[in-house]
């Protein structure tokens, strides 16, 4: 059974999507995820509350033995309580709680705090960016990145510095091409 710190560095961004300044996870992919990493997980909805014309969900996740319960209010797509949602909304709702509550366990938190990514491990990529620089042609440049790619193990970080790195090289190998 893996750890709160290990749950707590796994890479979320691909399975996300802003909605106005918010960045909400996917409840199906972080479902899918703890299962993965716990598959005697759970998860319960508790009756929601009104608050006058408004309404607050509950989703406790049971999980890696312990439970944690999240609360989230049926919002619209402008993050504004809705007076007398429908069962759409609350659907919508229950189903962010779900992956709210997920997230207390570890996988995806950081999201919640305004993170990008999580705390990962640096990586030296240096050895790496000069070899890209030294790169003479496309097929060798491709090579060279493929590999990089490789070792970067999804370190956001260093794949933005590779990245940068193969399109300057890119384009220093398209214009010395063009250029004869």
């Amino acid at each position: 059974m893996k750890t709160y710190a290990e749950l707590r560095e796994i890479n979320v961004n691909e399975h996300t999507e802003k909605k106005g300044s918010l960045t909400y996870l996917s409840w199906a992919w972080a479902v899918d995820t703890l299962l993965q990493n716990d598959p005697n997980a759970t998860w319960l909805y508790s009756e929601p509350a009104k608050f006058g014309e408004t309404m607050m969900v509950f989703c406790t996740v049971f999980a890696f033995g312990k439970s944690m319960t999240a609360q989230l209010p049926v919002m619209d797509y402008k993050n504004k309580s809705i007076s007398n949602p429908d069962s759409m909304a609350v659907n919508t709702a229950m189903q962010r709680c779900l992956a709210k509550a997920i997230a207390l366990h570890g996988i995806g938190l950081y999201i919640y705090s305004g993170e990008d990514v999580p705390n990962v491990e640096a990586v030296d990529v240096t050895d790496i960016v000069t070899a890209i620089s030294e790169a003479n042609s496309l097929v060798a440049l491709k090579k060279v990145y493929i590999d990089a790619v490789k070792f970067c193990n999804g370190n956001e970080v260093a794949l933005k510095l590779i990245l940068d790195a193969k399109n300057l090289q890119k384009a220093t190998i398209e214009q010395v091409m063009g250029a004869v």
